[in-house]
């Protein structure tokens, strides 16, 4: 629901077109008044035709001050109202004519209230309803003028009544949309941007404070030995995946900020460090963004399995292949390898790291994620046979 202090980005959108408009509408009525003091001695009834530009003066004041006003938003339903009356006023206005002149005057002149101050009805509508509501408003209001002056005759194609009003209802329909998306998306970037900073100063709170203490318990229940050696384990496991975490929110708002691809390439590339080697093809690797993002979690949640289980020393290879069909990607390493049946068991125990952050990203997307072989270095002539991960993920057609 759309509060005071966050109006909804349309209000704020044609906030200042529907201000103009009616600045356009008092200076048509000055325009009208003109039209009338030079044509009212041709009128048969003079003293109506004053007291119709009296209503014309009364209602353009009136819808005026209504459709200007910001605080309209609380009650849309009155701005529809006043559109509507707007054009009510203007065709009863526009078939009044008849009543204060006779056919030769009307049927070659303007009506009374004018085409000019006909437009602001039109205007109107295009603000409120878009490209559409202005054509359908200029269709309704021409039609109304042709057949108050009865000029359904081959004179109706001389005349720039249709193309004049047709013109300014898809004119400023389409910049009210325009104006529109241009809101949003001024919107969006100040809450993505407001956003990104409120996680900044959250991972820097959780630097300063989560992240030390478990490094903390990580480096004294090394030293300390024995059975806190396993709660070390534990805090130097949830570290890294605190910081993964920070780094994804921290990318996230490059990848939502729009656009429909992005290439993998440069995500892929960030995770070199010196003991993580990335591959990649020389040409663009273009993707939807958030297959984009769910391939390189799923990389970065692989690549912390091998920081966390290989070995300080160990090395890691990332591989991304383009068949045209499908991407493949592949998280290589060449620590101890992984017993046969640990992912099964570790998932047993309900840590569930490999089969939601790798496995479970992998098919969100459509993909495959297989671990190629699983070896323990105890049966094996290599001291270090290592740990492949292949990703699939077939393009789309």
């Amino acid at each position: 629901m759309t509060t005071r202090t966050e109006p909804d980005p349309a209000t704020i959108a044609t906030a200042p077109l529907w201000r103009a408009a009616q600045a356009l509408r008092l200076v048509t009525l000055l325009y009208a008044l003109g039209q009338q003091i030079a044509s009212v001695q041709y009128y048969t009834n003079q003293r109506l035709s004053w007291a119709l530009i009296a209503v014309m003066a009364v209602w353009s004041g009136a819808s005026a001050i209504l459709l200007s006003q910001w605080n309209i938003r609380q009650h849309p339903w009155l701005r529809v109202c006043v559109v509507i009356g707007d054009h009510m006023v203007t065709i009863a206005l526009i078939f009044a004519t008849r009543l204060v002149a006779d056919y030769e005057w009307y049927h070659g002149h303007q009506t009374l209230p004018t085409t000019l101050w006909c437009a602001n009805a039109v205007i109107s509508a295009a603000i409120l309803w878009g490209p559409f509501g202005g054509i359908g408003s200029g269709l309704l209001i021409s039609m109304a003028i042709i057949t108050a002056r009865s000029q359904w005759e081959l004179d109706v194609w001389r005349d720039a009544t249709l193309p004049v009003l047709l013109s300014v209802g898809l004119a400023l329909g389409l910049a009210t949309n325009t104006a529109k998306r241009a809101q949003e998306q001024l919107q969006r970037a100040v809450r993505l941007t407001a956003a990104a900073e409120e996680r900044e100063r959250l991972a820097r709170e959780v630097h300063d404070g989560v992240l030390q203490v478990l490094s903390y318990i990580k480096r004294r229940g090394n030293e300390i030995g024995g059975p806190t050696a396993e709660l070390a384990q534990r805090a130097g496991e949830q570290e890294v995946a605190l910081r993964v975490l920070i780094s994804e929110q921290g990318t996230r708002t490059d990848t939502d900020a729009g656009g429909a691809e992005e290439d993998l390439r440069p995500l892929l590339t960030a995770q070199a460090t010196p003991s993580v080697f990335v591959s990649t093809p020389g040409e663009p690797v273009l993707i939807g963004r958030f297959e984009a993002r769910e391939i390189t979690a799923a990389v970065a949640a692989a690549l912390v399995n091998v920081a966390l289980h290989a070995g300080p020393g160990a090395k890691a290879y990332v591989l991304l292949e383009d068949t045209g069909d499908e991407l493949i990607v592949s998280v290589r390493d060449d620590g101890p390898g992984i017993p046969p049946g640990r992912l099964e068991q570790a998932e047993q125990q309900g840590r569930m790291g490999v089969s939601r952050s790798i496995i479970g990203r992998i098919a969100a997307i459509g993909g495959t994620a297989h671990l190629l072989f699983e070896a323990a270095a105890a049966d094996n002539d290599e001291e270090n046979p290592g740990a492949e991960w292949e990703f699939r993920i077939p393009r789309e057609t």
